[in-house]
């Protein structure tokens, strides 16, 4: 079911079509005469017709432009293209310095690595020799305790403390 505000939007409608046939004198007189009484009692549709009525005399008053040519939509193109070259070498030769700085940094980067990685060929994987340092024994070696012994970690001290405290009993 149509409520109130959709049947006067629809009749608004209508007669919104028809302003601009009467702006122009091309409405008759038995179309026009409901169109006109509509304007006068709908606020909205009176303001449309003042604002088109407006529109139509400045309209009017302006001069009509010169044909601007044939060639005009082409000059246009071109001015066109022109800028978006423009923008584009703008957009690069801002970029280019960190372009090239990561190119350079890249390079540095694989120099680096292929030294680290031939010196680790050439002098990484050679077998130190297996020399046991000799000396001779002397008595206070033999007489001596066993030389002071240094922990590496947390676990080798507990251990060192457990083997002591089961000495004293």
């Amino acid at each position: 079911m149509a409520t109130d505000s959709q049947f006067r939007r629809a009749v608004c409608q209508k007669h919104e079509a028809l302003l601009e046939d009467y702006l122009n004198g091309e409405l008759s007189g038995a179309d026009a005469k409901p169109a006109i009484e509509h304007w006068q009692n709908c606020p909205s549709c009176r303001a449309l017709l003042e604002d088109a009525a407006l529109s139509a005399r400045l309209l009017r008053a302006a001069e009509p432009s010169p044909d601007p040519g044939p060639g005009f939509a082409r000059k246009v193109m071109a001015r066109i293209r022109a800028a978006e070259s423009e923008m584009s070498a703008l957009r690069a030769s801002f970029w280019q310095p960190f372009v090239s700085f990561g190119w350079r940094f890249a390079a540095t980067a694989t120099l680096a690595l292929m030294a680290f990685v031939s010196y680790n060929v050439r002098w990484g994987h050679h077998a130190q020799p297996n020399v046991v340092a000799a000396r001779p024994i002397s008595v206070t070696d033999i007489l001596a305790p066993e030389p002071a012994w240094v922990s590496a970690n947390g676990d080798e001290v507990l251990m060192m403390v457990a083997d002591s405290d089961h000495e004293k009993d």
